[in-house]
């Protein structure tokens, strides 16, 4: 009797906790939801974080409130969500930089990339395009490599930091291509588009959507785009492979994640609700005109990928010895 009163009573708790832990992850969301972005504010980052913030909110019942927390290459604002509570209440919106290439570059990263986040979907991906300052006279990929390796070393390819998908494109294209040029580094993509139109600098891989307006207005020349397949919205612009230069793609895309541990039920609404917002009407009009192309993939999707471009960039910075400096 004693023995089944004991059974009886291990029995009622841990249905008592099964309730209690349904109960909780059942009401989630009971309050607003914090997305950290570790860029500052204007960016492609932060825009399309805070398109789907709004989005979700208005299907989750909840404000989604945007937190830009810059600095440090993304990584303060990475740190901050491995240290969050893993409640479905601290996110993180980011680009590459923080998932697949800050790692390896940066010592003392204060999070594991691969240990340390629930991967829930890339919204959006958009390739590089290579373009030309206007006083560049090179207007296709050969002419292009055929400059450098009659200057090695002399022409300027302009980036938004060590380390940003424009940088490591250039690296990319250099190793493909057996040519080499000198890196100029920017704290961002404004000030090196800005040197860019100045002729300051001579070419940069650069985002389709950031300099697209400046494409369309003739003041730089787009040369070749590193996607799998041209761009939307540059049809008459050559892929790097189509022009002869092959295992050069390269897509800078946003992804969505948060701290290890989240409950399976809140991962799921989360992941829906952003795939929908994506998929809004209006949201994917706006992204595709941007030159963003829309990805909206499952957790276990952007798992494996996330798995797949830390490898990718991993080689590549050890192989060109690139660093953070």
């Amino acid at each position: 009797m004693k023995k089944l009163l004991i059974a009886l009573g291990a029995a009622l708790a841990l249905g008592a906790q099964a309730a209690g832990t349904a109960g909780a992850t059942g009401q989630w969301p009971e309050k607003a939801v914090n997305i950290i972005v570790p860029f500052p504010a204007g960016g492609s980052t932060d825009t399309v974080a805070r398109a789907m913030a709004q989005s979700m909110g208005e299907q989750l019942g909840k404000p989604f409130v945007v937190e830009n927390r810059p600095g440090a290459t993304g990584t303060i604002g990475a740190g901050a969500v491995r240290r969050a509570p893993a409640d479905g209440y601290t996110l993180l919106v980011a680009s590459l930089g923080p998932f697949v290439v800050t790692p390896h570059l940066v010592k003392n990263v204060p999070y594991d990339a691969a240990r340390d986040f629930d991967y829930i979907t890339v919204p959006v991906q958009a390739p590089n395009v290579l373009v030309a300052s206007p006083r560049q006279k090179a207007r296709t990929v050969a002419e292009v490599i055929a400059a450098l390796k009659a200057n090695p070393g002399k022409l300027s390819f302009a980036s938004s930091g060590n380390g940003s998908s424009d940088h490591l494109s250039a690296e990319l294209f250099w190793q493909q291509t057996g040519t080499e040029a000198m890196h100029v580094p920017y704290k961002g993509g404004a000030p090196a588009i800005t040197d860019l139109l100045g002729g300051q600098v001579d070419f940069s891989f650069q985002n389709v959507n950031a300099v697209l307006s400046h494409l369309r207005s003739g003041k730089l020349h787009a040369i070749a785009v590193t996607g799998t397949r041209r761009s939307p919205v540059l049809p008459d612009v050559p892929t790097l492979e189509e022009a002869g230069v092959k295992g050069a793609e390269v897509y800078s895309w946003q992804g969505l994640a948060a701290p290890r541990g989240l409950p399976a039920d809140v991962k799921a609404r989360l992941a829906k609700a952003a795939i929908a917002a994506v998929n809004q009407p209006d949201i994917r009009k706006r992204f595709v005109e941007q030159g963003l192309e829309i990805v909206g993939n499952t957790p276990e999707e952007f798992t494996r990928f996330q798995a797949q471009e830390n490898e990718r960039w991993k080689q590549l910075i050890q192989a060109r010895k690139i660093t953070a400096d």
